[in-house]
């Protein structure tokens, strides 16, 4: 038998590793192979890894926090506050043994199993990167909404004080979830390189990117700093064991977030906000054939590999486009385009069900709502059954969405959302015409690629 354990208390200093010893030893005395992981105060400890979930019998969750649960879906899953885990281990695991199985899986479950799987094979500065993007993106879905609706009663509206708008606007812009944009993206790509420690770090960092206006490229920069100079003092300085409680409190946040403030004061920050400027520049004087080709690369990279990395880079691209108060024509191109694939694939399996297996059929219905959500991996299913005829034809389809809405000038001033954040796009009727040309070029590709089932 093979016991895999994750253990968690809300201070992460005794009870997470007190757990951990009890589970080890009470599955050893049984014969089981056994593997946990701590997320204490200094971080998460001997990550379970996607084999090791793989190859579980059973899953004892000893938590008193909240941990990532899609990597257990199909696995027996026990869920205990951690006290118990301490009083009586071995009673709990034979208990773990019978546990029901967490999680169904339709094409929605398995897209998020996809995902989490993906999540895990990422590696280097592309998993740091995307990890603070991902944490990044409810900030500016939140920011973009308010700011949209503080729009909707006038573009300057907001001005006045005391008003609806005004209140909108402090909520969304850059006194409230734009403002924060930048340093959650920086604390969290230091948090993906040093666990919990980089978070403060990385998050002054950021903040300290947007006092010398090097924006998204500066918080990226502030970032990996940040990560790579805490790992540096948890390395390299040791205190004796009565005094390492104060290196998550004090020695790491202190001498990390002068390390990078001064660094981006005194060496990087001028140049990264000069490059972040001419990047802005080059986007924002962007018309005509040449918005026509970026669209359509875009569209390419969208559907290439469906949330992988190369789809990751486009939207990364595309959100750093953003500012309070303005749409972006990229922002708005990278999620039509992201829309049409599991669209056109769900249009496809309705006018040529003769191509389509009974299970593909029934998955197209999850996938109509998968591409109205912007969730791309919606596709991955159909891909992965047929990837020679699918992905090209979803790549046509993603590719001519991204060139119309170039063409047609849309904006999107929110980084996700699908149809639920049409209402802060610019031109919506030109960009619906780019999502529904784009999902019927790739369902008619599709037909005419496919055999018959």
């Amino acid at each position: 038998m093979k016991i895999l354990a994750v253990t968690a208390c809300t201070t992460g200093i005794a009870h997470t590793y007190m757990a951990a010893e009890a589970i080890e030893e009470a599955a050893k005395s049984k014969g089981y192979e056994v593997k946990v992981e701590t997320r204490g105060s200094v971080g998460v400890e001997n990550e379970l890894t996607a084999e090791e979930i793989k190859e579980a019998d059973a899953i004892l969750l000893a938590c008193d926090t909240t941990v990532p649960m899609e990597r257990f879906n199909g696995k027996k899953v026990l869920s205990v506050a951690v006290s118990e885990a301490i009083k009586d281990t071995g009673k709990l695991i034979d208990e773990a043994l019978k546990a029901p199985v967490y999680g169904g899986e339709d094409l929605v479950d398995e897209v998020s199993r996809i995902k989490e799987e993906r999540r895990g094979q990422r590696k280097g500065a592309y998993k740091h990167l995307l990890n603070g993007v991902s944490f990044m993106i409810p900030f500016v879905v939140a920011g973009g909404i308010a700011i949209a609706l503080s729009f909707l009663f006038g573009y300057d509206a907001f001005q006045q004080e005391g008003t609806l708008a005004a209140y909108l606007m402090g909520i969304g812009g850059g006194a409230g979830a734009f403002g924060l944009m930048v340093p959650i993206l920086a604390g969290y790509i230091a948090y993906s390189i040093a666990d919990r420690p980089g978070l403060a770090p990385g998050m002054i960092g950021g903040m300290i990117a947007g006092q010398l206006n090097a924006g998204f490229l500066g918080g990226i920069v502030a970032g990996f700093l940040a990560g790579y100079i805490v790992k540096l003092i948890k390395k390299y300085i040791k205190l004796p064991r009565s005094l390492q409680g104060i290196m998550p409190v004090l020695i790491i946040p202190v001498l990390g977030s002068l390390s990078v403030g001064l660094i981006l004061f005194y060496v990087v920050g001028s140049p990264v906000a000069a490059i972040n400027a001419a990047m802005n520049n080059f986007l924002t004087g962007l018309s005509g054939a040449n918005a026509v080709v970026l669209g359509l690369v875009i569209g390419l990279m969208m559907a290439f590999d469906m949330g992988g990395p190369v789809n990751k880079a486009a939207y990364a691209f595309g959100t750093g486009t953003l500012v309070a108060g303005a749409g972006s024509m990229t922002m708005a191109a990278v999620m039509a385009a992201g829309m049409v694939p599991p669209l056109g694939l769900a249009l496809a399996t309705v006018l040529f069900k003769n191509k389509f297996s009974n299970a593909e059929k029934e998955a197209g219905k999850a996938a109509w709502v998968l591409g109205a959500s912007f969730i791309t991996e919606g596709a991955i299913p159909f891909a992965a059954a047929d990837p020679v005829r699918v992905i090209p034809s979803i790549m046509l389809g993603s590719a001519v969405t991204g060139a119309l809405s170039m063409l047609f000038e849309a904006t999107l001033s929110v980084p996700h959302g699908g149809i639920f954040v049409f209402f802060a796009i610019e031109n919506l009727l030109g960009y619906i015409i780019a999502i529904a040309v784009g999902t019927v070029v790739t369902a008619l590709t599709v037909g005419a690629l496919k055999k018959t089932a």
